[in-house]
């Protein structure tokens, strides 16, 4: 299969080395790398080691800077999209057994901190928790850590995010992707932490990040038209 892994980057000008070299190292994939209008060296160190990179002219966000991948996958003919943050959190030896399960038949493959491993007890897991816990109400089915970014994607799902506006590669679009029928699994991986840099989630972006997840996946994504 024929597979592309995105690296979506804003501001990881610390990272953004280290983690192309764990893809290039680990796995003999195909990866871009979307600098999301970054306004520190991103573009510059991407373009000075010569990395496969889509350079955006402003920051559109985390999921647009996917799409545009996901439309590179798509106009490309990928089989395979693997969705892998630049920030050096994800671990790239992990993305060959994500492709696996995508060849096992599976439609989304999430790189899951908690399949084998209980999900600690914290006010950052406490928006996890109910995001899971509203998308078992909804859909019935149990994902265990859908705020992973680590996710791989087959054929049909990259045309759907990379044609859908309404479709950004967020938890509350697998209730969408479920009720369609699609096969959602999986798989125990690790992350570390974040090494460099600082994430835009902070207390108060990560109440609003959460309270417009789980007010989609009520009362926006189980009435969308399949």
């Amino acid at each position: 299969m024929k597979v592309l892994i995105i690296i979506p980057a804003y501001n990881e000008a610390l990272n953004i080395i280290k983690t192309v070299e764990d893809v290039k190292t680990n796995c003999k994939y195909d990866y871009v790398v979307i600098n999301d209008g970054s306004k520190d060296n991103t573009k510059k160190i991407c373009e000075e080691h010569g990395f496969n990179l889509v350079s955006l002219p402003v920051n559109y966000g985390l999921a647009s800077a996917v799409q545009v991948g996901m439309k590179y996958a798509l106009n490309n003919n990928y089989d395979v999209a693997i969705q892998f943050d630049g920030d050096g959190q994800h671990l790239a030896k992990y993305i060959p057994l994500l492709v696996d399960e995508i060849a096992n038949g599976n439609d989304i493959v999430i790189g899951s901190r908690f399949v084998n491993e209980k999900k600690p007890i914290s006010a950052r897991m406490l928006g996890s928790r109910l995001i899971s816990t509203s998308i078992k109400i909804v859909t019935g089915k149990n994902i265990k850590d859908p705020t992973s970014g680590f996710r791989a994607y087959n054929r049909s799902c990259i045309k759907e995010y990379a044609l859908g506006m309404n479709n950004p590669p967020e938890p509350d679009t697998l209730v969408y992707m479920l009720k369609k029928g699609k096969k959602v699994k999986e798989i125990q991986v690790q992350m570390k932490d974040r090494e460099s840099g600082e994430s835009y989630l902070n207390l108060t972006n990560t109440i609003k990040y959460m309270s417009r997840m789980i007010i989609s996946i009520f009362l926006i994504q189980p009435f969308r038209k399949k």
